[in-house]
C-alpha cells in the first residue's frame, strides 16, 4: 500500500524465528542440565540402590513395596542400596570423566566431587562452609556443650521464651556475635527448613592430621585409637567420640567420602569430647590401618561373626585399633580383609547385632578393663 514505507515504527528488520534445532527456544534452557538420572541413582526413588545415605523417606517407600509385594505374592520392585557406586571421583564417577552434558560441555572433567544430583536438585554443602544449626532446642543444646560457633542469627520480632532468652545469653556470655535479621532472610539461609526463629552459625572443624594423631598415641604408654569404617550417622559418630573420651583412647579417625563428619550434631552429641579428643578424617582408610600396623599397632574389628569372643580379647593391653564397622553392613570387605582380627560381642539373646556407637562403648570399656587388671 502506498504510504507504508514512510510510517513511524516500521519494522526494518525481519522478525526473528525460533533458534534452529528440535525444541526452539526451549533447547537453550536445558543446556548444561546434564543427563536425567536412573532410578537407582536417584535418592528419592524407591529403586534407589546408591552408597549415599538412604533418606527416611525412600526407605519408607522400599517398606511400603515389600509390604505391598509380599500381599501380592511377587518379587518387590525396589532397589539395592548400597550396590551402585552414586558418587563423584574427581572428573566423574569411578575416576571417569562424566559423559557430554554431565555438569560440563563436551565431556569435559568438571573436577567437582561428593553424592550425584539431578538437575534441580541440591547437592550436600561443601565441606569447607560454615553449618547453620536451626531450631530453638538444638541451638540451645549445642551452646550448652560449647558447640564452637561465630554468629547467632534471631528473626526480628520473634516471640521470646525461656530458651531464647537462655540462648541469647549464653551466646553474650561467650562472645558469640548476635544479628538480628528479617525472617524472610532466615528462610533464605535455612533454604526454608523449620528454624523457629533461630539459628547458630557453626565453623568447620578443624580435623587433626593422621600423622600427628599417630605419632601422639605413640608417645603414650598404651596406645589406642578408633577407626570408624562408613559411619554415615553424625550421631554415632559423636557418641563415638564421646566413648573414646571416656575410655582413654588417643584419636578417632574417620574416612572422607562416605562417612559422618564433624558436625554440630556430632559434637553435642559428644558432650564435648570434641574438643579433648583428636579426630582425623583420611582418604583411604585400608591404606592407613596399614599404617597402624607398620608403627606396631593391632588392628581389630568389630564384627557379629568375630573370629575372637571380645572377652578373650589378649591383645587388648597392646597398641590397638579398634574399628567399627557401619550402622548397616558393618565391616566392608577391604578393611575386614586388613584387620589382623575380627572380634564379636557375645550377647545372650535373639538380637543381630548392637548399635555402632553401642558397640564401640562396649568394647572399649572391655579394653580399659582388660589394662587396668594389667596395670
Amino acid at each position: 500500500m502506498a504510504g507504508n514505507s514512510q510510517r513511524r515504527g516500521r519494522r526494518l528488520t525481519p522478525k526473528a524465528g525460533a533458534p534452529k534445532g528440535t525444541g526452539g527456544k526451549n533447547k537453550d534452557s536445558l543446556t548444561g542440565r546434564g543427563r536425567t538420572l536412573p532410578a537407582d541413582e536417584r535418592p528419592w526413588h524407591k529403586g534407589y540402590s546408591g552408597t549415599e545415605k538412604l533418606p527416611q523417606r525412600t526407605a519408607w517407600k522400599q517398606d511400603k513395596e515389600r509390604r505391598a509385594a509380599a500381599e501380592e505374592g511377587r518379587a518387590p520392585k525396589i532397589g539395592q542400596p548400597g550396590s551402585k557406586d552414586t558418587t563423584w571421583g574427581k572428573g566423574g564417577g569411578r575416576g571417569v570423566p562424566p559423559a557430554r552434558g554431565a555438569g560440563g560441555r563436551g565431556g569435559k572433567p568438571t573436577g567437582r566431587s561428593g553424592p550425584r544430583v539431578a538437575p534441580g536438585r541440591k547437592s550436600n554443602p561443601a565441606k569447607d562452609t560454615p553449618e547453620l544449626l536451626v531450631g530453638r532446642n538444638p541451638v540451645l543444646e549445642a551452646l550448652r556443650a560449647h558447640v564452637p560457633a561465630t554468629a547467632l542469627y534471631t528473626a526480628l520480632g520473634i516471640d521470646s521464651d525461656d530458651r531464647i532468652n537462655e540462648i541469647v545469653r549464653t551466646a553474650a556470655d561467650r562472645g558469640i556475635a548476635l544479628l538480628e535479621i528479617s525472617r524472610a532472610e532466615l528462610d533464605r539461609m535455612t533454604g526454608g527448613v523449620l528454624h523457629q526463629g533461630v539459628g547458630l552459625q557453626v565453623p568447620p572443624f578443624a580435623y587433626e592430621p593422621f600423622e600427628d594423631m599417630l605419632a601422639a598415641a605413640l608417645e603414650q604408654p598404651a596406645p589406642l585409637l578408633v577407626a570408624l569404617d562408613g559411619v554415615t550417622d553424625p550421631r554415632n559418630l559423636g557418641a563415638v567420640i564421646r566413648s573414646a573420651a571416656a575410655f582413654g583412647a588417643q584419636g578417632v579417625f574417620v574416612p572422607e567420602r562416605r562417612a559422618a563428619g564433624i558436625t554440630a550434631t556430632a559434637w553435642r552429641t559428644s558432650a564435648g569430647a570434641a574438643a579433648r579428643v583428636p579426630v582425623g578424617q583420611v582418604t583411604n582408610l585400608t591404606r592407613t590401618l596399614k599404617a597402624c600396623k607398620e608403627a606396631g599397632f593391632m588392628v581389630v574389628g568389630l564384627d557379629a561373626d568375630g573370629d575372637t569372643d571380645l572377652y578373650n580379647l589378649e591383645a587388648a593391653v597392646g597398641p590397638l585399633v579398634v574399628v567399627v564397622g557401619s550402622e548397616g553392613r558393618g565391616l566392608s570387605r577391604l578393611v575386614g580383609e586388613t584387620c589382623d582380627l575380627t572380634v564379636g560381642i557375645p550377647m545372650v539373646s535373639e538380637v543381630e547385632s548392637l548399635n555402632a556407637s553401642v558397640a564401640a562403648a562396649v568394647a572399649l570399656a572391655e579394653v580399659a578393663r582388660r589394662r587396668a587388671v594389667e596395670a
